[in-house]
């Protein structure tokens, strides 16, 4: 008896996926609940179990393939002693189906939909301002006004001639379907968002004497290790609940405040940068959001965030100082309207009470979007992160 193997369900949002890895070959002996392949979609990477033991008889999908959801991957002849099918003489291989465009994140709005069929125009062709980058009908017409009032654009410039030596030297690869999607909404980040990053610097001296004093009591009570991450979040809580616009999005002509955080937290992978996210930090413990970091980051790196862990961010922290990073300006995750950057801690000299001091300073930059942040907001937010972080007891006492 044949069983068949198909695409699992790929999660709101997303219609198709790439065969990245086949760890089976026809002729294989495989268990039920074994990994037979690993399938990339655009957000995530999901792994293919056996649905029954026997015998992986043909693969239909191969390497590279991109395929939709429920699309038959494979069949296997059921039953642990299943003969292996008779090798076949092997065939050219067909082309590899050209990847279709990246799977929308969100729904575009009926009358944009009717709009754009109008204009004659695709959904790369207009920016949305809506929710989650939502194309609205007046996007399209601004498109449609750009379009018209822009010169004619010059021929895309050929990539230059390489020398033949080199060429060699070179290495091709395709684009993960993350990658792109990281690319793509960077870009759009750029295009949609009015961004300014504004900076700051905190000497972290009170936080590191508080974690040597209690790093171990709090690890004995709470089973994990106390880092920095809590402290950051919990006063961007703070300065968010002082500073709501920096906490909330623009959809369409509305500005939707939120009454929660949930807040993304960007972790670099093998793969690409992903931002899974703690839901409702400003209701959490320290100890509690240091579990969810830690879980939520192994996860990431093993390539096994789920969709709903990295929806729903309203705020987003990255820390470029785990690679050394001295200073940086982040980019936005859409439709977010705030993003801070931490950098790297740097002993160096300050001034305290007219003396010259060392100190471990670490620089602070925070993105927001201009459409709704002002400067004074932004400024504001900022500088309540770094008293919090500078004297960790307003943390307790919420001030």
């Amino acid at each position: 008896m044949s069983i068949e193997v198909r695409v699992p369900a790929l999660g709101e949002s997303v219609t198709e996926a790439t065969v990245a890895t086949w760890f089976k070959k026809p002729g294989d002996a495989v268990a039920q609940d074994e990994i037979l392949c690993e399938l990339e979609t655009d957000k995530v990477s999901l792994d293919v179990p056996a649905p029954a033991a026997g015998v992986l008889a043909e693969i239909l999908a191969p390497d590279g393939t991109t395929v939709a959801a429920n699309a038959l991957l494979a069949m296997i002849a059921e039953g642990a002693g299943a003969a292996a099918p008779a090798p076949k003489a092997e065939a050219a291989p067909a082309p590899a189906p050209a990847a279709a465009p990246a799977a929308k994140d969100v729904e575009d709005a009926p009358s944009a939909k009717v709009a754009m069929a109008e204009a004659g125009l695709t959904r790369d062709q207009v920016t949305g301002s809506g929710r989650d980058g939502r194309v609205m009908k007046e996007d399209v017409a601004a498109a449609v006004a750009a379009i018209k009032s822009a010169p004619a654009a010059a021929p895309a410039a050929p990539r230059a001639p390489v020398a033949a030596d080199d060429a060699s030297r070179e290495e091709r690869v395709k684009m993960t379907k993350l990658r792109q999607t990281i690319a793509r909404r960077l870009k759009e980040a750029q295009n949609t968002a009015a961004m300014l990053t504004t900076y700051n610097e905190v000497d972290m001296s009170g936080i590191m004497e508080l974690r040597n004093e209690y790093k171990d009591a709090f690890e004995k009570k709470h089973g994990v290790k106390m880092g920095f991450m809590s402290f950051f979040v919990k006063a961007c809580c703070h300065a968010l609940k002082e500073v709501p616009e920096v906490n909330a999005e623009i959809d369409g002509t509305d500005i939707v405040y939120k009454n929660y955080v949930h807040m993304g937290v960007a972790v670099g992978t093998p793969t690409g940068l992903v931002v899974p996210v703690v839901r409702d930090a400003d209701q959490m413990s320290f100890a509690a959001i240091e579990k969810k970091i830690g879980e939520l980051g192994l996860r990431a790196r093993d390539g096994k965030l789920t969709m709903a862990e990295m929806q729903g961010g309203s705020f987003t922290i990255s820390n470029g100082g785990v690679y050394g990073s001295l200073m940086s300006s982040p980019i936005l995750n859409p439709p977010q309207s705030g993003i801070l950057g931490m950098h790297k801690i740097q002993d160096r000299p300050v001034v305290v009470k007219g003396q010259i001091v060392i100190r471990p300073m670490m620089y602070l930059a925070l993105s927001y979007d201009h459409r709704i942040v002002d400067g004074k907001g932004a400024v504001t937010f900022l500088v309540r992160v770094k008293e919090a972080l500078e004297d960790p007891r307003r943390l307790l006492m919420d001030l």
